[in-house]
């Protein structure tokens, strides 16, 4: 089993054409069916050692993997039981269900185990799970000491992680066979699928993803030629509320910025003395020095707002736009500016950006990021980082304590940091570098924590990078 950091995530139609292409160079449906089969009952064993196992099998492939589980683990010493939906009707679950040679209990005949493994359903579910199904899964999953899926918990839809049961069971462990799905990571699916492990299948997956979990990223520290302009220049825009725009610009000093100008009529007690301040002008933003202008937390949206938002899309700068800023964009696209575009939206600023979205949150990110030309940080208890070229890095597991005012601005300074500096990495990588420091920042501090408090954390976080 292998931890899901950095690995690539497909969805049902990528798994389905990376199982044909292996295929296609020989496989057999049913070797492959062999394998995953026996990368579960692995998983299952090393999870469970020796209690008894109950194997839920559905009609399909997913449930042949289950048949095959279930005959390596009795063959292992484990004493197994196997209940059905039904007959299976694929011919390679056919033929596993020829494989074991012991009885097949009905599912809503079949008495609870200590553990319960879930085969019934996985990547190939369209439609609504019946309650004669529904009923006695969440029944035996709830009376299991140790609750395991195969692949996706029944009931789950693959791509977007939307319920097709009316009774969702929570397991304990999925195991995700051969690549994460997006199931595995949105928030609406993630409590239910419980702690993710990938069981490596033998197929080659990581070339034809578009999507990958985050990862720690290799951030370096300054040179010994460093100035702190070569660290980067952030400008930081303000508005009528000036405590948004410090915030982010502490949070972008403590993220490695070299310099941070806040251009704000004011500036609130308590900043770091090194954060420069000076009067909004238009002409502000003229300094070839800057590496990113950061407008939006704390803007506004009258027309003094208006004004220095159309200031600082005018520029050759760099831009990270946040908060209020993405209230304001009015259908602006960003494929014409030469230099690189961040949006950082909430749900809310993602709808008044782009509009209302539904099914894949994986999917509206990629779409906007593709139709702005810009990369689109979509944050949320899933944070999904999407480059207009297609490719999504995505956030799963966000602390819950980060829901307090502030933390938004707390991130557009480390992504405004990240984006001005010297780093050899892409645009979205230097996204994605702050979206992991941001999450570690808040996993470091635990709980009831507020947003200043993040902002000074992120300079333990980087310095360790």
């Amino acid at each position: 089993m292998t931890p899901i950091a950095g690995q690539p995530i497909l969805t049902a139609a990528e798994m389905r054409a990376a199982e044909q292409r292996a295929i296609d160079a020989g496989a057999s449906v049913a070797a492959l069916m062999e394998r995953a089969g026996a990368g579960v009952a692995e998983a299952v064993r090393r999870l469970a050692g020796d209690a008894p196992v109950l194997v839920l099998c559905g009609p399909g492939n997913n449930g042949g993997d289950g048949y095959v589980a279930a005959r390596i683990l009795r063959a292992n010493g484990v004493a197994v039981r196997v209940a059905a939906t039904g007959a299976p009707t694929s011919e390679a679950a056919i033929q596993a269900r020829g494989g074991w040679d012991g009885a097949v209990e009905a599912l809503g005949d079949a008495a609870p185990a200590p553990v319960v493994l879930d085969a019934i359903f996985g990547t190939g579910l369209s439609r609504r799970v019946d309650d004669a199904i529904a009923a006695p899964l969440a029944a035996l999953v709830q009376a299991a000491r140790l609750s395991i899926t195969v692949d996706v918990p029944t009931g789950l839809a693959t791509d977007t992680g939307e319920a097709l049961i009316d009774t969702v069971s929570r397991f304990d462990i999925t195991l995700a066979l051969g690549a994460l799905k997006p199931v595995h990571v949105l928030a609406a699916s993630a409590e239910t699928c419980g702690t993710v492990r990938l069981v490596e299948i033998g197929l080659e997956t990581r070339s034809a993803a578009r999507a990958t979990v985050i990862d720690r990223p290799t951030l370096r520290a300054p040179g010994s030629d460093s100035t702190k302009y070569t660290r980067g220049m952030v400008a930081v825009v303000g508005g009528i509320m000036p405590g948004a725009a410090a915030l982010a610009s502490e949070a972008a000093m403590r993220a490695g910025a070299g310099y941070v100008l806040l251009l704000s009529d004011t500036l609130p007690a308590n900043t770091p003395h090194a954060l420069v301040r000076r009067a909004w002008a238009p002409d502000a933003l003229a300094d070839a020095r800057i590496g990113v202008i950061l407008i939006g937390p704390g803007l506004g949206r009258d027309d003094a707002a208006r004004s220095k938002l159309a200031v600082a899309l005018a520029s050759d700068r760099p831009l990270v736009l946040d908060g209020d800023a993405l209230h304001l964009l009015d259908g602006r696209t960003f494929h014409d500016r030469k230099a690189p575009t961040i949006l950082t939206p909430h749900g809310g600023e993602f709808v008044a950006a782009f509009g209302a979205w539904s099914g894949s949150k994986i999917e509206a990110a990629r779409s906007a990021a593709a139709s702005s030309g810009a990369v689109v940080v979509f944050k949320g208890a899933d944070t999904v980082i999407a480059d207009p070229d297609g490719s999504v890095v995505m956030a799963p597991h966000g602390s819950s304590w980060l829901s307090t005012a502030g933390t938004g601005d707390v991130l557009a300074g480390a992504v405004a940091a990240l984006a001005a500096s010297d780093s050899p990495l892409g645009t979205p990588a230097r996204a994605a570098a702050a979206v992991w420091m941001h999450g570690a920042a808040a996993r470091r501090l635990g709980g009831a924590f507020l947003a200043d408090d993040l902002a000074r954390e992120i300079s333990v976080i980087r310095a360790a990078l």
